[in-house]
């Protein structure tokens, strides 16, 4: 096994604080602020965020260690770290490469939604009322604020690990918790605020099913950077003296307390202005605005929160152009600037349908896909399906088949235990070999037999 452990020229992170606030900015994104409310709406509420933090404990945080093990011990990133440790051609293909690909193709339109984000800045500042449904159909206004979206993503990775990524993420993540804090603490103080703290703190278990789980699972996975290969990507440049196990740790913490903010943000403001928590994505663009509209200052506020929304879109934007990029400066020897430019240009190439896929055009809108007897309609529904769910479930399914039985675990494991008290033959790192070894595989192996419809394992589920 040749590990090429040779870091010149790749960049390292400056700081653990530098690493930790990357790492979660990475995690911390439109996942946790977009997604997560509109999935918990859909999925019941109370009960689904149960089984989100168990999901986030038992098998994200693991699978966080796993990930950065691999990326630091081998010092490359994903298609690196797999070919380096001489991985078959199943692995480099349903664990490398297909990171890569689910990396690139989020982008692609997350890029949008991140453009959205920007003209909200514009419309607060406006006072525009024109409807979530008419801007978003506009592609004269989407296609420019996804290009503008995307070449600040290019211009920060073209600066480097610590003279970009990390410089960002250490100014922009602390700024971004604290004005989540303040815009849930207004939201709670609507009236009638109190009906979406129990529609989202008390849980219904009778709406627990399989898709539940799939959801919830999927939704870890989305926003803890999990399946990406962006951990890997990360963990590689790692110094030796990092501790992987707290900042695991405090990534792991910090996803899921904004995943929740997100959460009192949100819901107690849908329920006080009498609309569905089942709004779908469109969820944060209607009601934000709303509670924007009745504070004093709403205007400069609503902007600033958009501004901010924009910068966590941005810190997960880097971590996934970095993985397709460190592709090229690892593999083909790219400088990090042609890396960065290629990838970027490709990414707004691809971006267009989904840009055109929110009524800007009838066919990218009206186009869909039954698959496992669901129905997934418009050009970006499909993709955030295929890779913003079922691949990257499938991705992190493989990794930890790859690093717990085909590598030698002991590898990770004393990865893992450099830098911490974490030392093998412990209780701790016993623990971990045996979830990332029996645990994570199966329960990942059932939600993924479930969502294929193989059998219904789970009553309700499929």
């Amino acid at each position: 096994m040749a590990v090429n452990a040779s870091s010149d020229n790749r960049g390292q992170w400056g700081s653990k604080f530098g690493f930790i606030m990357a790492a979660a900015g990475s995690a911390v994104g439109l996942g946790n602020i977009w997604r997560f409310p509109y999935i918990t709406g859909e999925n019941g509420g109370g009960a689904f965020v149960l089984v989100y933090l168990l999901c986030v404990i038992l098998i994200g945080v693991p699978l966080l260690f796993t990930e950065m093990g691999f990326g630091r011990f081998t010092k490359k990133s994903t298609i690196g770290a797999f070919k380096d440790t001489g991985a078959k051609p199943f692995f480099m293909g349903l664990g490398a490469i297909l990171a890569l690909l689910v990396s690139f193709f989020v982008l692609s339109y997350y890029g949008v939604i991140a453009g959205w984000t920007i003209g909200y800045i514009g419309k607060s500042l406006s006072g525009s009322t024109e409807s979530f449904a008419d801007f978003a159909a506009n592609p004269t206004i989407t296609i420019p604020l996804m290009a503008a979206f995307t070449l600040v993503t290019i211009f920060i990775v073209n600066k480097g690990i610590s003279g970009g990524i990390e410089k960002a993420a250490k100014i922009l993540m602390p700024v971004l918790f604290l004005l989540i804090a303040v815009v849930a603490i207004r939201s709670l103080t609507l009236e009638g605020a109190m009906k979406g703290v129990d529609f989202y703190l008390n849980p219904d278990f009778s709406k627990i099913t399989g898709n539940t789980i799939l959801a919830a699972l999927g939704q870890a996975f989305f926003s803890m950077s999990i399946g990406w290969g962006i951990m890997i990507t990360y963990g590689s440049y790692l110094p030796k003296t990092a501790n992987i196990v707290s900042s695991g740790v405090w990534v792991g913490f910090m996803d899921a307390g904004v995943a929740l903010l997100a959460g009192f943000m949100i819901f107690p403001a849908v329920f006080a202005y009498g609309l569905s928590p089942e709004a779908g994505p469109t969820l944060v663009f209607q009601v934000l605005p709303e509670i924007f509209s009745q504070m004093p200052g709403g205007a400069i506020i609503g902007a600033f929160f958009f501004l901010l929304l924009t910068v966590a879109a941005l810190t997960s934007s880097i971590s996934m152009l970095e993985v397709p990029a460190s592709y090229f400066m690892d593999e083909k020897k790219w400088s990090r600037k042609k890396s960065a430019w290629t990838v970027g240009i490709a990414l707004f190439i691809v971006g267009i349908p989904s840009a055109l896929s929110s009524g800007g055009s009838e066919f990218f809108t009206n186009m869909s896909v039954t698959i496992f007897g669901d129905t997934y309609n418009g050009f970006m529904d499909i993709l955030d399906y295929f890779f913003g769910t079922f691949f990257i479930v499938i991705v992190a399914l493989i990794t930890c088949v790859y690093v717990a039985w085909k590598m030698p675990i002991k590898n990770i494991v004393s990865e893992i235990d450099l830098g911490s008290k974490w030392t093998a033959g412990t209780f701790a790192s016993n623990a971990f070999i045996f979830f990332i070894r029996y645990v994570c595989p199966v329960v990942i192996l059932l939600v993924l037999l479930n969502m294929m419809g193989v059998f219904g394992i789970f009553a309700g589920g499929g």
